[in-house]
């Protein structure tokens, strides 16, 4: 299968189709100004990969092709995945990128972050991980802690990919320096693309900011926005009416976590995963 991948990869003429003029106005659902000839085929057989077997189950909450097509992530991208964590999005984006691209993993600032001492140890052993989780070529993927960042990577980046992840990053107070950190790596025209678990509208302060998991999406907005990037586009791919985001104990009552381990399981396994914003950002002068 990975042989398979690697020679349509490469043999497909690649065409991302430019973001349409009045993108940054209508940010209603909008993947196809982001269309990408051949990519949807590729990430599908990227997915099926023997190695995601026990991450498929998930696909149907997280929908990897349908997002990483909503952010037009191509497979000749150098993509930054921030806090890949056990790698259930790097087994897609490995064998994605296998022919073309370039993954690298965005770790933490030791400095800033919980854990710190920790991360030099990850950094140094994601890019086997990846190598063993998807058996593509060593120099496929490369780690970086956001901390004294090479000048040879600044401006470099296609595409960054947060996923829930924002919530811990408001609450462990470094989401404007980790943000910032990886401004600097992306292009002129590089992207961010974030999903993140969405409070209501209405949700008060003290439960939409991080702590029970959730984010208000207009506060997410504000924030990028304050940080130089601009909305490009808004999708309902991974939203879930049935979540009701108002938990006393957050987000992690619903699965996967069930925090409240055997009480009333059935009835959170019937709402499923949390509701989810997906947004992608452009980064501004």
């Amino acid at each position: 299968m990975r042989r398979f991948l690697l020679a349509v990869s490469t043999g497909l003429g690649l065409m991302a189709a430019p973001l349409s003029a009045d993108a940054t106005d209508d940010v209603r659902d909008a993947p196809e100004t982001l269309a990408c000839n051949g990519c949807e085929a590729l990430l599908e057989l990227a997915a099926a990969q023997p190695t995601r077997d026990k991450d498929r189950a998930r696909d149907v909450y997280r929908h990897p092709v349908e997002t990483l097509l909503f952010f037009g992530v191509t497979p000749n991208m150098k993509v930054g995945e921030y806090a890949p964590s056990g790698g259930w999005y790097s087994r897609v984006l490995a064998p994605y990128l296998a022919a073309q691209g370039h993954l690298t993993g965005l770790f933490f600032n030791p400095d800033i972050a919980p854990g710190g001492d920790r991360i030099p140890a990850q950094v140094a052993s994601f890019p086997g991980e990846v190598v063993g989780w998807s058996g593509v070529k060593p120099e496929v993927a490369s780690a970086l802690a956001l901390k004294d960042i090479p000048d040879a990577e600044k401006g470099t980046y296609d595409r960054i990919v947060l996923f829930r992840m924002l919530h811990n990053m408001m609450n462990w107070n470094i989401a404007d320096s980790e943000i910032k950190a990886m401004r600097t790596l992306l292009k002129p025209d590089g992207m961010i693309g974030i999903v993140a678990h969405r409070a209501k509208s209405d949700a008060p302060y003290s439960y939409s900011d991080g702590s029970k998991g959730y984010l208000r999406q207009d506060d997410v907005i504000h924030f990028m926005q304050v940080n130089g990037f601009e909305l490009v586009a808004s999708s309902e791919i991974n939203a879930n009416p049935k979540d009701s985001a108002n938990w006393p104990g957050g987000v992690w009552t619903l699965p996967p976590t069930y925090a409240l381990k055997e009480q009333d399981r059935a009835k959170y396994q019937a709402i499923g995963e949390s509701d989810r914003m997906t947004l992608l950002f452009r980064k501004r002068d």
